[in-house]
């Protein structure tokens, strides 16, 4: 299938982006750096598309992969974007979809350890901002 869609892109440390992308793999690749994984970890038709070899590239700590209840259960590396899925083609994000993943993913982001910056560290915006609730992952 070739076209535009709209995606949700998703870049280390920078606020989510909507975007009309072309539906071709060297324009989805080019988005994420490489070459693509599309991981899908919600119930609703979307999918998490990132870089296949984040950690081989040492790509950087961007946000948390939360569950569809919301609760973090890995660190994606490096740029990413949510798209939609019509069957096995991805497809344009709805509103309701885009508003979702907004703010979802414009309230928390994961910064490189200190000490070893292939370890992320997941705070919320508002713990950048000197207030409390860290997760840590490694």
């Amino acid at each position: 299938m070739s076209g535009k869609i709209k995606v949700l892109v998703v870049e280390p440390e920078k606020p989510c982006q909507v975007r009309e992308v072309e539906d071709e793999l060297k324009a989805l690749q080019a988005i994420v750096g490489g070459n693509i994984e599309a991981v899908f970890p919600f119930r609703d038709s979307t999918a998490l598309i990132c870089n296949a070899n984040g950690m081989d590239l040492g790509l950087l700590p961007n946000r948390p992969l939360v569950d569809d209840s919301g609760l973090p259960c890995d660190i994606v590396l490096g740029t990413f974007f949510i798209t939609g899925v019509q069957g096995e083609n991805f497809a344009s994000l709805t509103d309701a979809q885009i508003s979702r993943y907004q703010n979802l993913y414009d309230n928390m982001t994961a910064v490189p350890d200190e000490k070893d910056k292939n370890i992320g560290r997941i705070v919320s915006h508002a713990e950048q901002y000197g207030y409390s609730n860290k997760y840590f992952f490694s």
